[in-house]
């Protein structure tokens, strides 16, 4: 039996974690720095400050279907929570829950977008990788 050596594997030039704190941070996950969206929703073409290619991001319905998933256990959770504490009237419990569910949708959704997208950026995902040619 041969035991063929084993190459290493290559240096993670693009490390997960600091490229996911920068895009739940709306930053550019190649230089952190450059504003990654170039709107609420609408992701950059390029980052302003590093020129890193952005426009190849498919994030599509993961950040609603991620947002959706948060939002819906922890709205509930509350819901939940301040009826046994408190049982105040329905209408005080739907002002209350729509509004917390609200609030936590419009904050997550962009914070979940730009993780997503610097997911794809640090995983060489959709036209993220150095070789124009295709998949390795």
């Amino acid at each position: 039996m041969v035991d063929f050596p084993h190459a290493p594997p290559p240096p993670d030039d693009r490390p997960l974690r600091p490229a996911l704190i920068a895009g739940w941070q709306r930053r550019c996950p190649a230089c952190g720095e450059g504003a990654m969206m170039a709107g609420y929703l609408r992701v950059a073409d390029a980052c302003p400050h590093c020129g890193e290619a952005l426009h190849h991001h498919r994030a599509d319905d993961g950040p609603a279907y991620l947002t959706i998933l948060v939002v819906g256990k922890l709205a509930m959770a509350v819901y939940l929570a301040v009826f046994l504490a408190f049982q105040p009237p329905p209408l005080v419990m739907i002002a209350l829950c729509w509004s917390v569910a609200l609030a936590m949708a419009l904050f997550l959704l962009p914070r979940f977008k730009g993780s997503l997208v610097a997911l794809q950026w640090s995983r060489r995902m959709h036209g993220f990788d150095d070789d124009p040619a295709g998949p390795r």
